[in-house]
């Protein structure tokens, strides 16, 4: 096999992509269906289901904005994300723990983008707290985000290879 079609190898990972966004497609939609707005759903003394709309970014950053935000948002998460299909296609075939990891963040930037581009604003609604300290409300795309940065870690840290090796 040459360089280039050893590198294609990783876009397979994108298969996880089209996976995690469907099921946070899927999670946002069943959420929008059953749960009124700010209705609340126990699942655990620490967990419940919470629908909020979010027209901010991580932590409702510039929830505020008068708009603009939707579409810079939107056009951040598509310009990386391209970058990250890049970055896969280049990775060495033996590069998986990586591989996944780009997978599931670039899942977390587009299942957030779709809910920008349709509603002008992300569906979250899982929420956890300890008594009355709430961490902020997310989703299943922020948490493919969240594990995928996590992967990426644990790839630097244990695998011994710079993080994003590419083959030459």
């Amino acid at each position: 096999m040459n360089a280039s079609t050893e590198g294609r190898g990783r876009l397979i990972w994108l298969g996880l992509t089209v996976v995690a966004i469907a099921l946070d497609q899927w999670s946002k939609h069943a959420i929008e269906q059953h749960l009124p707005m700010t209705g609340i759903y126990p699942i655990l003394p620490v967990l419940e289901f919470t629908r909020l709309h979010n027209p901010g970014a991580a932590f409702s950053f510039l929830a505020g904005a008068s708009g603009w935000q939707r579409w810079f948002f939107t056009a951040l998460a598509c310009v990386v994300s391209a970058a990250l299909v890049v970055w896969l296609a280049r990775l060495e075939r033996r590069a998986n723990l990586i591989a996944a990891a780009i997978a599931l963040i670039i899942a977390g930037a587009l299942g957030n983008v779709i809910d920008r581009v349709r509603y002008g604003y992300v569906v979250d609604f899982i929420e956890v707290h300890w008594h009355n300290a709430y961490f902020p409300a997310f989703n299943v795309a922020d948490s493919s985000i969240t594990v995928g940065a996590a992967l990426l870690l644990i790839d630097a840290f244990f695998t011994g290879r710079h993080p994003g090796s590419v083959q030459a």
